[in-house]
């Protein structure tokens, strides 16, 4: 393995994420709050140094990652396996507005948290399924420090995966926090930094989970 770590990073905020809105795929831009918070990250981020940046392709991410490499002397690289859950006919609505339009889906979906599928969209089986397959390819074309820019469930699922002794579900992933696991020389992974966001030097980050992510 000569990947040595690997730094996850969700993108910042939107209004969406301010006001409680389920985003999914949609492509909500960055607010002016969001693009400051990718600035801050910016400078942590040249000063760890990443030998790649990898990040999905929402428009969101692609809005961190571009500024991100104003700093990071890093090739980003867009894959759309680390888009957010699509969350089909439920984006854009608040937990409150699921639960009363679509009681029984959301109902399933409480009992079935891995397999269950919004409507139109995706089940936690289904992001794990596209976010494995492209950590397995990234490990095979990597080598040294490797920043990932992806969403609250891709980064769950796949922590979930890679270190089995968590519950990255009972974890919150605030905007433009920075979560970091180191390679073992077994091949394990080793959780070093969960949900970080001192580069922000005090500024507010938010964190919206629930049943969904």
């Amino acid at each position: 393995m000569s990947v040595k770590r690997v730094v996850f990073i969700r993108p910042g905020e939107t209004e969406w994420n301010k006001i409680g809105r389920w985003q999914g795929v949609v492509a909500v831009p960055l607010n002016t709050h969001g693009i400051e918070q990718a600035k801050r990250l910016a400078q942590f981020v040249r000063n760890i140094g990443l030998d790649a940046i990898y990040s999905s392709d929402v428009r969101r991410a692609k809005e961190t990652a571009s500024i991100l490499s104003e700093y990071a002397n890093a090739p980003i690289h867009y894959d759309n396996r680390l888009r957010e859950r699509h969350l089909g006919l439920w984006q854009g609505l608040s937990m409150n507005e699921m639960r009363d339009w679509y009681k029984g889906q959301y109902e399933e979906l409480l009992k079935d948290p891995l397999n269950a599928r919004a409507p139109e969209g995706e089940s936690r089986a289904d992001v794990a399924e596209r976010v494995t397959a492209f950590f397995n390819e990234m490990l095979a074309d990597s080598d040294g420090d490797v920043g990932i820019i992806s969403h609250t469930t891709a980064i769950r699922v796949l922590l979930s995966q890679l270190i089995p002794d968590i519950n990255p579900f009972d974890m919150q992933f605030r905007n433009i926090s920075v979560t970091t696991i180191v390679a073992q020389d077994d091949g394990s992974w080793k959780l070093t930094q969960l949900d970080d966001v001192t580069h922000l030097e005090g500024m507010q980050s938010g964190t919206f989970s629930g049943t969904l992510g």
